[in-house]
């Protein structure tokens, strides 16, 4: 006959679970991570990185825009000096060409002051014309007795002459013409050089002053 522990069964084993609850939803569980959270690599944010390679984007877009622009300024600015130089150029040709036309008038104007001719109504708008090309920035050049340069001299006539020490311009036979550094028309000129065999630098007044002191005191002094 087999002995039975008073109060003791099997039902006394089991804790006490709360009524209309199952047996399987009294045990705890373990949290489970989410999806996002088990795919994210060990030490990194997700979202955080995310944020991080958006902004990295956008700097890298904003530096792309940046030097376009710059570009497109540079390239601008050097059409607007290419525009201002093709456009002083062509003013400066215009008035080039507009003075060229000018100067057979210039030179009647000349020839008629230097006869005397130059008066009455025909003298003012002479001045007129005169003074409306010299705005212009037309200049006249070329005098006699000035050293001969063939950049700015076209010599016409040729000669010697006792009291040059060089070639020398002698006459003006038609002025020239300059706007700021262009010569539009040479200064036409007859020159004259030193006469050959004469001694160079000295001039003919300082020889024939030699000799007339020499007559007078009898010839040269020995030493």
């Amino acid at each position: 006959m087999t002995e039975e522990t008073p109060g003791f069964d099997e039902k006394s084993q089991q804790p006490d679970v709360p009524s209309g609850v199952p047996a399987d939803d009294a045990e705890p569980k373990a949290a489970t991570p989410s999806a996002e959270e088990a795919a994210a690599p060990a030490g990194d944010s997700g979202p955080d990185a995310g944020l991080v390679a958006q902004l990295d984007q956008a700097r890298t877009a904003l530096g792309e825009r940046t030097a376009d622009l710059q570009r497109l300024q540079a390239e601008y600015q050097n059409y607007r000096r290419r525009v201002e130089r093709d456009r002083i150029a062509v003013k400066e040709v215009a008035v080039v060409n507009l003075m060229t036309e000018l100067l057979p008038v210039l030179d009647d104007v000349g020839r008629a002051r230097e006869h005397g001719e130059l008066v009455g109504g025909f003298k003012s708008v002479a001045e007129s014309l005169e003074s409306t090309v010299a705005k212009m920035g037309l200049q006249q050049f070329g005098k006699e007795g000035e050293p001969f340069d063939p950049t700015i001299h076209e010599a016409l006539m040729h000669s010697y002459a006792p009291d040059v020490t060089e070639t020398t311009c002698v006459a003006i036979l038609q002025p020239g013409y300059r706007i700021g550094e262009r010569t539009i028309r040479p200064a036409r000129v007859a020159v004259a050089e030193p006469q050959p065999g004469a001694q160079p630098g000295k001039p003919a007044e300082e020889e024939t002053e030699a000799a007339a002191d020499e007559k007078e005191t009898g010839g040269p002094q020995e030493g």
